[in-house]
């Protein structure tokens, strides 16, 4: 009973962890983006829709549910039934952690269609941390095949 409450602790701690682990803030930088210039365009903001971005689909759900899984059907029987128990906890517990993961790590987002100064339009989806409304003047910062909106700061 031990290990089973160390590996639903585990799952728990990898599942946070992985949530944090993905940003697609327009605030937030990865390592690999600081330090590197980046182009900046300017532009207004057409319209705003909400977006639901989808969650992570690391193996680590799977793993960590299907041990949780093959540990509680281990419990169940005795002998060679305890080992079918096993298989059986451990295959639908891959399945159940892999689909909490993407679920846990779900976030709202935004799909921002901006027409640029230069008359291109474009569309960046990202998190939904910041405000945007139609006809504000925003920068779009793109570079290393990533891109965010900003609020334009006087």
């Amino acid at each position: 009973m031990k290990s089973s409450s160390s590996l639903i602790g585990l799952l728990a701690a990898s599942l946070i962890l992985g949530g944090c682990a993905s940003s697609m803030s327009g605030s937030a930088y990865t390592r690999s983006q600081a330090r590197k210039e980046e182009t900046v365009r300017h532009g207004t903001v057409q319209s705003v829709r909400a977006v639901t971005i989808e969650g992570t689909k690391t193996p680590i759900g799977a793993l960590a549910g299907a041990g949780v899984g093959g540990i509680a059907g281990s419990t169940i029987g005795h002998n060679s039934g305890s080992a079918i128990a096993a298989i059986i906890g451990g295959v639908a517990g891959g399945l159940a952690g892999a689909a909490a993961e993407e679920a846990i790590t779900r976030e709202p987002g935004l799909e921002i269609i901006v027409r640029l100064d230069n008359g291109n339009t474009v569309a960046i989806t990202q998190k939904a941390d910041q405000n945007f409304r139609p006809g504000e003047r925003v920068y779009v910062i793109s570079g290393g095949g990533a891109a965010r909106v900003a609020p334009v700061v006087d």
